[in-house]
């Protein structure tokens, strides 16, 4: 269960946004979404069929060298079920980090070693659930082995998720810093926990860690597989125990920014391979599988999020306001994140005015870009905002009584399927209905 980004190319809007004035490729027309909106209004989220399938072929291919390699998508960034059951057609399995993301997997089809539980603070419910079905459970804590055999038993195969400390260094600089984070346990825990299991009847072990967000570089995955395939060598050695996957987990970033190249899959799963076999192979540990959890690579690219220009203002700063806002996608609020916004129709225009791009939020911080250089925007223009493919939707929220938008999913014929209604008042209200409290809300405008 990879953490959220709280560490951006820039944590600070303002820093950047008057610099990017470079285009970046839609996969969706103006003239599409005009014939989109006569069934759908705006604001929506729009996925790329063709891009997903493309991609998922392409990571599959790239960690064919490893046998056992299973990619577990991270629910978390996009739990839909459409878009999930796409990658299942190409073996990916299901990281889930919550009890209603395992009942999805599960409704799914998903079981067994096709889902991966990775939670932290955890139910008891949840544990009981996952052992129900079958699922690869992904200790977050030394102390968590006792509650386990409590309230579920320890299963045969089981994981340890393993923490470093310290900091994180790539050469392009500090990554991140493992020692702040929750997660994982010490390497001496790791050690006591793999004894402590193995005592309680688990037979198969696996190792996962997660200690970097969104990196666009090559060295990630293999240095962090260096450091994994290490202690693997060693909890072998001082335990004995059969260790059957490493989990690199996810990480492995997407260039929200126009100039930023793309990760290579390939020369990253080469990277592993390397490692691999430089430091398993010779210890005799080849038969260990690898497995990701790329939720934001899998999916961020192919998703945007599609609003319209409703009201525009001129006082201190010009101001665009649109029909989407920060409870529909709130990364840009809540990270400061980038992403870049497409003006469609006009993404040959010269971007020559200066917008502060905003949704009706009652939060000053409802922005989807600071200062942006962008071509002239009029009221009815529909703007594009890219790589909300991953943690858009789903982080979504019902401040200010904002409703979720709809999904739709853009066919590879380019038909377009709804894959999420809309959020109704109806929906928002639901959770009174125990009680007669609204029973005269009217709902028709």
């Amino acid at each position: 269960m990879p953490q959220e980004d709280h560490m951006e190319r820039t944590s600070d809007l303002v820093s950047w946004d008057h610099f990017v004035t470079d285009t970046k490729p839609t996969f969706v027309t103006l003239d599409q979404i005009k014939e989109i909106v006569k069934t759908y209004p705006t604001p929506f989220y729009l996925y790329d069929e063709k891009g997903i399938r493309e991609n998922a072929a392409r990571v599959k291919e790239a960690f064919s060298w490893n046998p056992g390699f299973k990619e577990y998508f991270a629910v978390k960034a996009t739990p839909n079920p459409y878009l999930i059951n796409i990658l299942k057609e190409y073996g990916c399995g299901c990281d889930c980090s919550s009890l209603t993301e395992l009942q999805l997997a599960d409704a799914l089809g998903f079981s067994g070693d096709d889902i991966m539980f990775s939670a932290n603070a955890t139910p008891a419910e949840e544990y009981v659930y996952a052992s129900k079905v079958g699922a690869i459970i992904n200790l977050d804590d030394i102390t968590h082995i006792d509650y386990l055999k409590d309230c579920a038993g320890i299963p045969e195969t089981i994981c340890c998720r393993y923490n470093p400390g310290g900091v994180f260094h790539l050469s392009n600089g500090i990554m991140d810093n493992p020692g702040d984070a929750k997660y994982g346990m010490t390497g001496a825990q790791m050690v006591t926990a793999f004894r402590r299991l193995s005592e309680l009847g688990a037979r198969r072990f696996g190792i996962h860690a997660f200690l970097a967000s969104n990196t666009v570089t090559t060295e990630y995955y293999p240095k962090l597989a260096r450091q994994l395939f290490r202690l693997a060598v060693e909890l072998k050695q001082a335990t004995g125990v059969h260790i059957a996957f490493i989990n690199l987990s996810g990480g492995v970033g997407i260039p929200y920014y126009p100039d930023e190249p793309a990760n290579d899959i390939f020369a990253i799963a080469q990277g592993v391979k390397e490692a691999y076999e430089s430091i398993l192979v010779p210890a005799g540990m080849d038969d260990i599988a690898i497995y990701t959890e790329m939720g934001r690579y899998m999916m961020g690219p192919y998703g945007c999020l599609v609003t319209q220009a409703i009201h525009e203002k001129h006082i201190y700063k010009e101001y665009i306001g649109c029909d989407a806002c920060a409870a529909n996608l709130m990364r840009p609020a809540m990270y400061g994140a980038y992403h870049h916004i497409t003006v469609a129709g006009k993404e040959d225009w010269p971007h020559a005015h200066r917008y502060d791009v905003t949704g009706s939020l009652c939060e000053n911080n409802d922005k989807f870009a600071i200062d942006r250089m962008l071509p002239k925007i009029d009221v009815g223009d529909y703007l594009i905002i890219h790589d909300t493919g991953a943690h858009g939707f789903a982080m979504g929220y019902n401040y200010n009584g904002r409703l979720h938008s709809s999904e739709l999913l853009l066919r590879t014929d380019g038909s377009v399927q709804l894959i999420r209604r809309a959020q109704t008042p109806q929906d928002y209200f639901a959770t009174f209905d125990f009680s007669d409290i609204l029973k005269n809300i009217r709902y028709t405008l």
